[in-house]
């Protein structure tokens, strides 16, 4: 069993992504007949998450602001991420290569707020004073499954007008009251932030399996309510799945925030890792371990307790402050625990290898992702192999090769 043998596959997923990015989101705002006022300032909210070619989004609706003779500024709406520090966020964006040096546009990454009036709601709201103070907020995010709870608004433009926009005092309010604050408050929320007219439009995004963006589109603010949840069905057909329901062994190469929102993406590993919420009935994965964490994470583990073996290697670069402040504005600290960790790839193979208890030789059920975002190319043991081909939608396109190297490394995705 030590020296088993993957084969890389690829899904078959057609090529309807968007090639020229910036010229797309360019005609977008056109068709839409997005308009401001000339010499107003006008706020582009920008998150946290790895959107693809996200800076060229950025560059194109600047531009679009500029050309109607307005003033924009760019503001991090990522709500404590970047260690809730205005530091951290401003440095997020930079390595999304979005700064003022790269896209001649200001950064405001204050982490100042207003508090407005709640309409009525439980719970308070906080908005950017930066962006509550422009003449109007452009909204940019991906829409997608949210990684803790389902439902008609996830993870999207509603979400980042109230958390996003919050910046850490919204997380931590809304965080206050767990899955209920995120599922049934946020959308009510979103609705009195809306109907202050500080909203102009939003940029929504839609990315396939392979992280290639396949929609974008331009909202005005009172049409996001009722368009989103559309665009989240759209977005649920791309999302990405390990294709197999039982797994004996899961191998990640890397984790972290830029690839979700808890690091592994709880849809495709099938464990949410929030104490009264019941994870999805597939896949099925005995043990998972994961090799290392991504430098756009800062450090930044949290969804680290989604695993069972960490290595040395990802555990030496965790930030334990950057993981925390997550871990306590968001209230799940399950996802903030340490698995166990190995002191090399191979190590943790079989640490896991150790949990799935008995294992007929041949018959081990083995995958391997680059990350929980990308899995339209995995590594995959004989027996899955031989299930996937029957499908049309998968083809090997490379044979059986060893897992490790010599030295217990894994071999080169």
């Amino acid at each position: 069993m030590e020296k088993i043998r993957l084969a890389k596959i690829k899904k078959i997923i057609p090529d309807e992504f968007i090639k020229d990015v910036k010229s797309r989101t360019s005609d977008e705002l056109i068709r839409s007949g997005f308009n401001c006022r000339a010499d107003s300032r006008i706020a582009i909210a920008v998150g946290s998450r790895g959107i693809s070619d996200l800076a060229s989004i950025v560059a194109a609706v600047a531009q679009h602001v500029r050309n109607l003779g307005a003033h924009p500024f760019i503001i991090p709406a990522m709500g404590s991420h970047g260690g809730a520090t205005s530091e951290g966020q401003m440095e997020l964006l930079e390595m999304y290569g979005i700064s003022e040096t790269t896209t001649g546009v200001p950064v405001d990454s204050s982490m100042d707020v207003v508090e407005i009036p709640s309409g009525g709601l439980e719970n308070r709201i906080f908005i950017s004073r930066a962006a509550y103070e422009s003449d109007g907020i452009i909204l940019i995010n991906r829409v997608k499954s949210h990684t803790d709870f389902h439902g008609s608004y996830e993870s999207g433009l509603v979400k980042m007008s109230v958390i996003g926009l919050g910046k850490h005092a919204g997380a931590l309010e809304l965080h206050r009251f767990g899955v209920y604050g995120l599922r049934e408050l946020i959308p009510k929320t979103a609705k009195v932030i809306l109907s202050t007219g500080k909203v102009l439009a939003g940029v929504a995004v839609i990315e396939d399996s392979l992280g290639r963006i396949t929609n974008i589109e331009v909202i005005h603010s009172q049409m996001i309510l009722a368009r989103e949840p559309e665009l989240l069905q759209i977005a649920k057909r791309f999302m990405p799945s390990l294709l197999a329901d039982n797994i004996d062994i899961l191998i990640i190469d890397k984790m972290g925030k830029d690839i979700s929102g808890s690091g592994i993406d709880p849809n495709v590993i099938g464990r949410i890792g929030i104490r009264g919420e019941s994870d999805p009935q597939f896949p099925i994965i005995k043990s998972i371990m994961v090799t290392d964490l991504t430098e756009r994470s800062h450090g930044n583990a949290l969804g680290i307790g989604l695993a069972d073996v960490v290595t040395q290697r990802l555990f030496n670069k965790i930030n334990f402050d950057e993981m925390y402040k997550n871990a306590f504005a968001s209230s799940f600290l399950e996802r903030a625990k340490i698995p166990v960790i190995a002191t090399s790839d191979f190590e943790a193979f079989n640490f896991c290898l150790r949990a799935c208890g008995t294992i007929q030789v041949n018959k081990e059920r083995i995958i391997r992702i680059s990350d929980t975002l990308h899995t339209g190319e995995m590594y995959v043991s004989e027996s899955i192999l031989r299930e996937l081909l029957s499908e049309s939608s998968v083809e090997k396109i490379k044979d059986f090769s060893p897992v490790f190297d010599e030295d217990g490394n894994l071999s080169h995705f």
